[in-house]
């Protein structure tokens, strides 16, 4: 990896116009409208009142698979999508025109054995007014990129979940089709889709995308939390810890505190903890 490359990318400025049918795909994708009976995530399917899940952010002006390119010189192969972080700045309109400005903020090297952490952000502004709606931070293991003599921190510490049986939970059961639908949203990767590559990745069968499970427990969170107000979801981190499989349950486990909230979200079938050291901000 030429490090010295990675920390300096200059990342275009990308216009995205998105319809209410990009809006209601998305929901689609998390399951929205999935169950008989259920009629409290209508408001996310239909377009009558159509609102936008405040997770949807993530999918929006998005720079695309940077990393995978030649030009990047980091390994591919062994990239990790390690940590998210999202902060509405205003609610998500269900359509419209919006601009993304992306920049590196930091780039951690932990070792030759344990390869290094790249942290990149991208702001969301109005196209029309240029008011802020969203700033996205992740955080990409570059496993196979450590050992280039960089510095090895600050790096932020996890969030400690409290000690103690969650407060409350919700379930929400992803379908076989799940990522089949959510990749429709701009993530064509098809370790998502293709079971040959799942299975040369060392899966059984395709997995379901890492922001598609923090979709699910942005849903959870606004329905047990935020009174099924999506605008009243402010923030939301959490880390990356196992992957799911789509059909499996996903169990969102919740610690309102305030306006904090602590989570984490397990796979009900294997019982494995899938995101961790979760907090959210809620108005």
């Amino acid at each position: 990896m030429d490090a010295n490359k990675v920390l300096n990318w200059k990342f275009p400025e990308i216009e995205h116009a998105y319809t209410e049918k990009d809006t209601i795909l998305y929901a689609l994708g998390l399951g929205c409208g999935s169950e008989a009976g259920d009629t409290d995530d209508l408001k996310y399917v239909y377009e009558e009142g159509l609102l936008a899940l405040p997770t949807m952010a993530v999918v929006l002006a998005s720079p695309g698979n940077w990393l995978g390119s030649k030009e990047s010189t980091v390994d591919y192969t062994k990239v990790l999508h390690g940590e998210q972080y999202l902060t509405l700045h205003r609610p998500l309109p269900a359509a419209g025109k919006v601009v993304g400005r992306g920049r590196i903020v930091d780039l951690l090297d932990k070792g030759r054995d344990k390869g290094a952490v790249l942290y990149a952000e991208r702001t969301i502004l109005d196209k029309a007014s240029g008011a802020p709606i969203a700033t996205l931070t992740s955080a990409a293991m570059l496993r196979g990129d450590g050992g280039f003599g960089g510095k090895s921190g600050p790096q932020p510490e996890p969030h400690k979940l409290p000690d103690g049986s969650p407060k409350t939970h919700v379930d929400i059961k992803t379908h076989l089709n799940s990522a089949l639908i959510y990749r429709l949203s701009g993530d064509w990767n098809p370790l998502h889709a293709d079971p040959k590559v799942a299975a040369a990745g060392g899966f059984k069968t395709p997995i379901l995308h890492g922001l598609c499970t923090y979709g699910v427990a942005g849903r959870a969170l606004v329905k047990a939390c935020c009174g099924g107000d999506p605008a009243r979801l402010k923030s939301m981190q959490v880390r990356f810890s196992a992957p799911v499989f789509p059909g499996e349950t996903i169990r969102t486990e919740m610690w309102p505190d305030g306006n904090r909230v602590s989570f984490r979200a397990r796979v009900v079938e294997r019982d494995l903890v899938v995101l961790n050291n979760g907090l959210a901000t809620v108005a």
